[in-house]
């Protein structure tokens, strides 16, 4: 009595196809991560903004802040994070 296999065997694919299955796979997962990363990132920028705009104008004088900065700093910070980051990659 013989018994059949329904798995592929990868092995007998020629090397080529095997590594563009594997590019292929990495540029999708790239791609979604990069997607979340960015969601992640708005939902952060979000938070800090109702964080800073529930603040008094004392507090955030305090901090050396003045509403009209809040969002300015926020964009300026995210920009000084992101270059941090691609120097982070690199290395």
């Amino acid at each position: 009595m013989s018994m059949l296999s329904n798995t592929t065997d990868l092995s007998a694919t020629p090397f080529i196809v095997r590594r563009s299955i594997r590019l292929l796979t990495r540029g999708i997962f790239r791609i979604v991560n990069n997607f979340v990363a960015v969601i992640i990132a708005q939902r952060e920028r979000q938070a800090a903004l109702t964080i800073l705009r529930s603040l008094s104008d004392r507090e955030l004088r305090d901090m050396g802040l003045s509403r009209s900065q809040i969002a300015g700093g926020l964009a300026e910070a995210a920009k000084d994070r992101a270059r941090l980051q691609k120097l982070a990659r690199r290395t």
